[in-house]
Parts: C-alpha cells; sequence; structure tokens
C-alpha cells in the first residue's frame, strides 16, 4: 500500500505550491503582498452579465441539471462571437462545445483523443495544462520552442522525422502563457499546412484573444482555409470579460474533434450551472464596451509596471498582448534560479510571481508577472523591488 498511484507518479510537485504557501503565511503573519503571481482578474464582470445571472437564477427552472455541451444558445452565441470576430463560420451544433473554463477543456479533449504512449509536441515554456493534461492521460510530451521564430519550424520537423512513435498532436498558445509572444496569420498558414501534411491535429490555445496592444487584433487560427480539417480552438470568458471564477470556456472547430470531447464530457459533468450559461451569452451578444476597457486597462498597468520596474533597475520586456509580462532575472539574483528568486521577492520586496521553471524547463532565468493589481500596487511593488536591488 506505500506504491504511488501510477497517474500521481506521472506529475512532479506543483512548481508554484512552495511560493504559494510563504505568501499565504505572510499574510497570515499581517504583511502586505503585493500579488503579481496568479493570473487571476481583479475586475468584475458588466451590470447587465450579473443581472442576467440573478434573473435567470431566480427562476425555479434554473437549477435542474444543464446540458453538458452547453445550452443551445450559448453555443449560438459562441458561434456568432466567431464570425463577427474572425470571419469563421461555425455549426454551432457539431463545431461549438461549451467546457467548464478552457482548462478543463484541455484535460477532457487530452482524455478523449490520447492512448497511452502516444507522443504529444507541446511548447517549453508553456501554460502547465498544456504538457500535463496529456501527461494525465498517458501521453510522452516532446517539446518544441515557445517562440515563433525561425527554429520553430525545423524544430517541428525533426520531431516528426526522429521521434517513435510519430507524433499526433501538437498544442499551441499565442498570445502565449506565459511568455506573451504573439504570432500573425501568416504563421498559423504556415502551419496549418504542416500540419495537413504530416497529419497532425493541432489544440490552439486562444484564452487572451482580446487583451492585445497593438493596431493588429490577435487572429485565429480557423481564419486559416482547411484549418477545421486538422484544427479545434480553445477560448475563455475568464480574461475577456472578468469571469475567472464563473469556469467559462469553448472549443470549437474539427467536428471529429468536438464529437470526441462532447463523448468524453458526457460520462463526465452535466454542464455549467444554467443561470452562468445564460449570463455568458449576455455577455457574448451584448455591449462589448467592456472588452476595450480590460484590453486598455491592462495596457495601463503593463505601461506602469514597464516604467516603475525598470526605474527601480529592472528591466521588463514590453509585452505586446496577454495580462502577463515575461521578465529575466535581473542580473545580480540571477545564480539565485527562478524559484530561489521568486522567494526572495516574497520575503524581501514583499511582490509575489510566479517562477518560471513552473512552466517547463525552458522557463529558468525568468518569471511570470501577472497584471492583476491595480497601478498604485503596482507602483508599491515597484519601490520594494528598488530596496531589494539596492542591497544586492
Amino acid at each position: 500500500m506505500t506504491d504511488e498511484f501510477y497517474r500521481i507518479q506521472r506529475l512532479p510537485p506543483y512548481v508554484f505550491a512552495e511560493v504559494n504557501a510563504m505568501k499565504a503565511a505572510a499574510r497570515a503573519r499581517g504583511e502586505d503582498i503585493v500579488d503579481l503571481g496568479m493570473g487571476n482578474p481583479d475586475g468584475m464582470p458588466p451590470k447587465h452579465v450579473i443581472e442576467k445571472l440573478a434573473e435567470v437564477a431566480a427562476k425555479p427552472t434554473a437549477h435542474r441539471y444543464s446540458a453538458s455541451k452547453g445550452i443551445p444558445g450559448l453555443r449560438k452565441a459562441q458561434a456568432g462571437y466567431y464570425q463577427r470576430r474572425f470571419g469563421v463560420e461555425l455549426d454551432p451544433d457539431r463545431e461549438v462545445i461549451v467546457t467548464l473554463g478552457s482548462k478543463e477543456g484541455l484535460a477532457n479533449l487530452a482524455q478523449a483523443i490520447t492512448a497511452p504512449g502516444d507522443v504529444v509536441l507541446t511548447p517549453n515554456p508553456s501554460y502547465p495544462i498544456h504538457h500535463f493534461g496529456f501527461i494525465i492521460a498517458g501521453a510522452s510530451i516532446r517539446s518544441i520552442p515557445a517562440v515563433p521564430g525561425p527554429d520553430f519550424f525545423e524544430r517541428l520537423e525533426r520531431a516528426m522525422s526522429y521521434t517513435v512513435p510519430r507524433p499526433k498532436v501538437l498544442v499551441i498558445g499565442y498570445p502565449s502563457n506565459p511568455t506573451a509572444q504573439t504570432v500573425d496569420l501568416a504563421f498559423y498558414e504556415q502551419l496549418v499546412a504542416f500540419a495537413r501534411a504530416e497529419g497532425l491535429w493541432v489544440i490552439s490555445d486562444l484564452a487572451y484573444a482580446e487583451i492585445y496592444f497593438g493596431d493588429t487584433p490577435t487572429p485565429s487560427i480557423l481564419q486559416v482555409p482547411g484549418a477545421k480539417e486538422i484544427a479545434v480552438e480553445f477560448t475563455s470568458m475568464s480574461k475577456t470579460y472578468s469571469m475567472a471564477g464563473w469556469r467559462m470556456g469553448f472549443a470549437v472547430g474539427n467536428e471529429r474533434l468536438i464529437s470526441a470531447l462532447i463523448r468524453v464530457k458526457s460520462y463526465l459533468d452535466y454542464g455549467a450551472f444554467t443561470p452562468i450559461q445564460a449570463a455568458a451569452v449576455a455577455a457574448l451578444n451584448g455591449p462589448q464596451d467592456c472588452v476595450e476597457a480590460n484590453r486598455q486597462l491592462y495596457k495601463k498597468r503593463r505601461d506602469v509596471m514597464v516604467d516603475c520596474f525598470g526605474r527601480a533597475g529592472w528591466d521588463i520586456p514590453v509585452p505586446m498582448a496577454s495580462m502577463f509580462a515575461w521578465a529575466p532575472i535581473p542580473e545580480p539574483f540571477r545564480h539565485l534560479g527562478s524559484m530561489e528568486f521568486a522567494k526572495r521577492l516574497l520575503t524581501e520586496a514583499h511582490v509575489a510571481v510566479a517562477p518560471g521553471v513552473g512552466f517547463g524547463e525552458e522557463g529558468e532565468g525568468f518569471v511570470r508577472l501577472a497584471l492583476v493589481e491595480n497601478e498604485q500596487r503596482l507602483r508599491q511593488a515597484a519601490r520594494g523591488v528598488k530596496k531589494m536591488m539596492a542591497g544586492a
């Protein structure tokens, strides 16, 4: 009875747990910690979305089991969003499913399409579920670059040529969590052509589609002709509408992959609470000024963070999208590594960040900072950093 369970053996200790425990202990002692560690939005959903939630929740019939793949109105609303935003037509019945946040959907799709021993290509560094959703399902992982530079397709070609068994699935996510990297439509065109030629499924994580800071909106892989033959894409309402705790996401695209996810989820859940789904319809179909407001909010916070941290002695590369900054450890502390540096920041600067190694070994040497505190708190964090840098 002492042997570890098989799937638990495949999961290393959660890298962020130690920093989170230190943060909780510091707060219990009454210390004021500026928390830039978790991408947990601090705003509220629009008023009309909350009102719709309350309105539907007041109905006696709203508290029954819902639909596992999502209520029809919500699937139609998501299809409408893709038509307006990307010019992509989706069949709400066959090409759209509602998920309990994109994380749940990614994990259950991995269960649906993965056999033990399958090889999956995932970026490194990357959001942990991109790796561990497939590891839990029994797959083996081969890393590819997170940065979509010249090396990206060379590494893909080598992976397809020299990996046994041949990879079956490729996971991507742009704008990237944690690196904030972005891609253009030309990248997706090359990727779709490659995947179709190699018989490779592509899973695209587009959770940060609406948090971009340049003039060009973030593209979708499904804008590429033929993409639906090989790709499925996940989106989330968590950041776009400040609905993280509502756990509302979507998978859209390839009918075969969507069907597999629908079948697995039909055994696992009855879908999100119906009033939450109704409120999500109100968000997608209602006024969209909140989306632009959130975009401008994160852009302003980005600018404040880059400016005040830079003046404190820590130069942070300017992210062009997402709600994160991916920052190299300052030179005086680089020898510590990302975990120990994160601990020092917490204890000496009273600032919590996510150590880069938690996103894969290629994340070592970096930390991720989330734009989830207001401008005053970001300046407070910079003062703590400046004090720590002065004592280095």
